[in-house]
């Protein structure tokens, strides 16, 4: 970390999210409307008195005027053909004409959109995983295949040991009940997280749709369990208590789904499970609650033809009602990750500590071990909000968002835990929210003097933030990176009034004597920054 960061290209990996290592329609609220295209401007008088809607009438001659083209170019009538004819003739306002480019089904084609702005400056995301595999919430959200497929003991024992025989993991529908499930206290605690969006498992590898989906017929929460749609719920208290974006996730495969085992025992020469199962699950979401991110995962080792994901983001970019503002992963069949799609997240708990060319997502967990609620996690198994504001820093500074994840309980309580958590990070982002959101990376993104310091650049106010992570006990903070000039360069510490006073060291690097502050007085408690103009 003490090193100086280099362009580095993304690491191209194939495959699923892996398993944890062992050890505005249909009352989901109103979503953003697309930018208004630019209005057509009338130049000329018009009559809509006994038009159809929408056509212009122009001003007909007075009774026992003279007609024909000399009469036309004269009087009212004149000046209304003249300032059509100019209006004709003229050019429009830059964009007026030019229509939305189209995407073909084609990578090259797809990779060529701009990912919208929103995305990059938002920074930070809350990820919630929740499901079925939050009922038994032991070991891992993915109990079902660990149990039924992998027949690992923890989980044979787990189930022999609480569960009669015979039960299987369709029984676990019925208790996966989320009566304590209050969307507007989630909103609450996601607004309270300092988070810009959020993303929510609409369906995991365990095929269970938290919407009524007419194409997972009784194994959905609208026909078991809670009997709600908990997306149409959670999206439209998010768009109407906050102003972050809402997106989901989904699942292209289902472990056990005979349509996919089919298909994949055909090597996938046959595509019964897409055409009938997940493509229209992803036009349903998409027409239905018009989510801003969609975040596929779980390729099943298929590639993307089986899945036609090109075909389906070639309707997302160019047709769907989100088209203007959507952002996607790379998560779209085996070898699409890290190598095609919107942002790149090309690995779980992906920080590769540099730079990269293409904009990237490192999407973890709180919880290290598990990304679905666990009931047999251990204090120590939860990362600490110094972990987290390190892990902000760190991927922000270099171009990175940061998706974290959260798992809600069975019965639709986010745990303590999870809750005080986020709330941190929220009140961390009040004082230095600054140094992360809309920012570009800086000409280097870590100190190569100190460690444990990140840099961000705000390109709005010109400003260099250097986030240190550790408070020296000297009071004075050295910086390699820097080029700081007297009589021009000022350092401010965020949260804190006065300016600080600094020496250069030469050409490069400078040392800031930082305030003399008790533990209350700081302006946080898990990482600070340093705001710092003209050191270029």
């Amino acid at each position: 970390m003490g090193q100086r960061c280099r362009l580095g290209a993304a690491k191209s990996r194939a495959g699923a999210r892996h398993p944890p290592a062992a050890g505005g329609l249909g009352g989901a609220g109103t979503a953003r409307a697309r930018p208004p295209r630019a209005p057509v401007l009338l130049l000329f008088p018009v009559q809509l008195g006994s038009a159809r809607p929408g056509r212009a009438v122009l001003p007909a001659p007075a009774r026992g005027a003279a007609s024909g083209p000399a009469a036309a170019m004269s009087g009212a009538g004149g000046r209304a053909w003249l300032a059509l004819l100019l209006l004709l003739l003229l050019p429009g306002p830059p964009g007026l004409l030019q229509a939305s480019p189209r995407y073909e089904p084609t990578w090259d084609s797809l990779d060529a959109r701009p990912l919208p702005a929103w995305f990059d400056e938002a920074k930070f995301g809350v990820f919630i995983h929740w499901g079925v595999f939050s009922v038994p919430s032991f070991g891992s959200e993915w109990f079902w295949w660990y149990w039924q497929k992998e027949k690992r003991e923890p989980y044979v024992k787990f189930m022999d040991t609480n569960y009669p025989p015979g039960f299987s993991y369709e029984d676990f529908g019925p208790l996966f009940t989320a009566e304590f499930f209050d969307a507007n206290q989630w909103a609450d605690i996601l607004n309270a997280s300092g988070a810009k969006y959020v993303v929510l498992t609409s369906k995991h590898h365990e095929g269970f749709t938290l919407w009524g989906s007419k194409y997972s017929w009784n194994w959905n929460a609208v026909d078991v369990g809670p009997k709600r749609d908990l997306v149409a719920e959670l999206a439209a208290s998010v768009r109407n208590r906050t102003d972050l974006r809402f997106g989901l996730y989904h699942s292209l495969f289902e472990w056990f789904n005979p349509l996919f085992l089919e298909d994949a025992t055909n090597a996938f020469k046959t595509r019964k499970f897409p055409t009938s199962k997940s493509l229209p699950e992803l036009y349903e979401i998409v027409t239905k609650y018009q989510p801003e991110i969609i975040w596929s995962d779980g390729d099943g080792n298929a590639p993307d033809t089986y899945w036609n994901s090109t075909g389906f983001l070639a309707w997302l970019y160019n047709d769907s009602p989100v088209r203007d503002t959507v952002v996607t992963n790379d998560r779209w069949g085996a070898g699409s990750i890290c190598a095609h799609g919107g942002f790149y997240t090309c690995s779980d708990r992906y920080n590769p500590g540099h730079l990269l060319p293409h904009k990237w997502e490192n999407c973890m967990t709180i919880d290290r071990r598990s990304w679905g609620y666990r009931r047999d996690a251990a204090l120590r198994d939860y990362l600490a909000i110094e972990d987290l504001v390190k892990q902000l820093a760190e991927t922000v500074s270099c171009g990175g968002n940061l998706l974290m994840n959260i798992g809600p309980t069975h019965d639709g309580r986010i745990a303590v835990v999870f809750e005080e958590r986020l709330r941190q990070v929220g009140a961390w982002l009040k004082v230095n929210g600054e140094a992360i959101y809309g920012t570009k990376p800086w000409r280097a993104q870590n100190d190569t003097v100190t460690p444990g310091v990140w840099y961000t650049f705000s390109p709005k106010e010109g400003k260099v933030n250097a986030i240190f992570l550790n408070w020296p006990i000297s009071g004075i903070l050295e910086l390699g990176e820097p080029r700081a000039k007297l009589g021009e360069t000022q350092v401010n510490l965020a949260g804190y009034k006065e300016l600080l006073k600094w020496v250069a060291l030469g050409e490069k690097g400078m040392v800031i004597a930082l305030p003399q502050l008790t533990p209350q007085q700081l302006p946080c408690q898990w990482g600070w920054t340093l705001q710092l103009t003209d050191v270029n």
